[in-house]
């Protein structure tokens, strides 16, 4: 109940000061893409789904694939800024308000990726919020290794506490972990 307050505060600070960036960016999206939002379905807890929203960061038209298995040449050159700072990220707070996600959790996966599901029903890992960050990313693994994904978010989830919700965000703002590795 504490996180899901800490959540809900923190994703309200963030839209409310961060307003003016998430408008910059949303504005360099119409010049970029032509459609600075991407929506798409993902697996939430109890492997229900939702509508997870984000900052373009490929063409429109891209495969709906994990990023492991996306073509890098289809990542725009704003779409390369926006990951490596993780600003793509910013309008996922508004899914955390919402109550879809959590801003640490086991970051949703889509529901064609079979092995992950699998994996990770096998873990318990749906029981929980899914997370706009967390131990596997601030570690650097990402989902082209759905077992051990699934195993380090069980070991996350089973040891987060209110310090280990503030260390992966804080490692998350400085620049821990790689995020998602994009196939070629």
């Amino acid at each position: 109940m504490i996180l899901r307050l800490l959540d809900i505060f923190f994703a309200l600070i963030g839209l409310v000061l961060g307003f003016p960036l998430l408008l910059l960016v949303y504005t360099m999206g119409l010049f970029d893409t032509g459609a600075p939002l991407f929506r798409q379905e993902r697996v939430g807890r109890h492997q229900k789904p939702f509508t997870l929203v984000k900052f373009r960061t490929m063409r429109v038209g891209t495969a709906s694939v994990a990023s492991h298995l996306a073509d890098a040449q289809t990542i725009t050159p704003l779409g390369q800024f926006l990951r490596r700072t993780k600003l793509d990220e910013l309008p996922q707070l508004w899914n955390v308000l919402w109550g879809d996600m959590s801003l640490v959790g086991p970051r949703p996966g889509l529901f064609n990726q079979q092995e992950l599901l699998e994996a990770r029903q096998a873990q318990g890992v749906y029981q929980a919020r899914p997370g706009i960050t967390g131990l596997a990313q601030v570690s650097g693994i990402d989902m082209s290794t759905p077992q051990l994904l699934a195993e380090t978010d069980a070991h996350m989830l089973a040891h987060l506490t209110v310090s280990s919700y503030f260390k992966y965000i804080v490692q998350t703002v400085l620049g821990g972990g790689r995020g998602d590795a994009v196939g070629r």
